[in-house]
């Protein structure tokens, strides 16, 4: 995949109408502090269009990127976060499920797990509702450079084990700083695109 044009096109808050887009869209689902900004921005070769923060929990918002005219990134709001206050965890988890649940063009959900823990009790809600709305997660495990490399096939198989994932699922181990990873999530990409095409033809 070549990034020739990206822009942030449409941004959902809690009483926004979802967009009707014609293109496939992909959606990433994590953590507050798990990396996603820094995973989208990786993708899209920007430095900083997917806001990162020092303070978690700052996404509130449903955005859409619009990658070449072929396909959305669809940034969903960060769950788990602490400090933030029941009702308005409830209200980004309302939008969450709202998404994923509504969504017509929703081709596949990215599930961002820090590669250095193992999930948390968030985590495994995250992927069995996903699972329930009938998408299997594509788990991307972030920060793979902060641990070593002999660590990384034992980390992942924590993530399979806790998460207690189906037998095909993907998992990537991706790091925004080195942008390992980034050519198999390319791969995914490419191929709902051509997707796409082949059923438009």
């Amino acid at each position: 995949m070549i990034i020739k044009n990206v822009n942030l096109e449409t941004v959902c808050g809690i009483t926004s109408k979802l967009p009707v887009n014609i293109h496939p869209e992909v959606a990433f689902a994590g953590k507050s502090n798990v990396g996603k900004s820094s995973l989208i921005n990786a993708l899209m070769n920007r430095k900083s269009l997917a806001r990162t923060s020092a303070q978690p929990g700052k996404t509130q918002t449903i955005n859409y990127y619009n990658i070449n005219d072929a396909i959305y990134f669809v940034d969903l709001p960060g769950y788990g976060y602490a400090k933030a206050n029941e009702e308005v965890k409830a209200k980004w988890g309302k939008m969450i499920e709202d998404y994923l649940h509504k969504s017509k063009q929703l081709k596949a959900v990215f599930l961002l797990i820090d590669i250095r823990h193992e999930p948390s009790g968030n985590d495994k809600i995250m992927y069995d509702w996903i699972l329930r709305q009938g998408y299997q997660p594509i788990i991307i495990a972030t920060k793979l450079d902060k641990i070593n490399r002999s660590q990384i096939q034992k980390q992942v198989k924590l993530i399979k084990t806790s998460l207690n994932v189906e037998k095909d699922t993907v998992i990537i181990p991706f790091s925004s700083t080195t942008k390992q990873g980034r050519d198999e999530i390319y791969d995914i990409l490419d191929q709902i695109i051509d997707a796409e095409k082949s059923e438009e033809d």
